[in-house]
């Protein structure tokens, strides 16, 4: 039904650490996350991105732009738009919630 894109850790690691960045951590969650709202998308819409298939209930329509602040910093998340409907990650949008209300607890 999906296609599945897989992530070589190995190959993404290697590349990372051959560039020296200082952001390693940072872009493994990006890309970890952009895999996994990608999956998600495909789901729903019953194809994976540019794939034709009989099975397709809905078709992705370009990208919305959101902040998503973790521990490691500030991370730009590009959360999939679709025709119909809408997508929204619940992970995320619960992620914000508990961080937001583990800070109101200390204050």
């Amino acid at each position: 039904m999906t296609s599945v894109q897989p992530i070589d850790p190995s190959a993404m690691l290697s590349d990372q650490l051959a560039a020296a960045s200082p952001d390693l951590l940072r872009t493994m969650m990006s890309t970890f996350i952009g895999a996994l709202m990608s999956a998600e998308a495909d789901t729903i819409c019953g194809a994976g991105y540019g794939e034709r298939s009989e099975e397709r209930v809905n078709s992705r329509n370009g990208y919305r732009h959101r902040d998503f602040d973790t521990r490691v910093g500030t991370i730009d998340v590009a959360i999939p738009k679709l025709r119909s409907g809408s997508y929204f990650p619940d992970w995320l949008l619960d992620c914000q919630r508990s961080s937001n209300s583990a800070l109101a607890t200390i204050t």
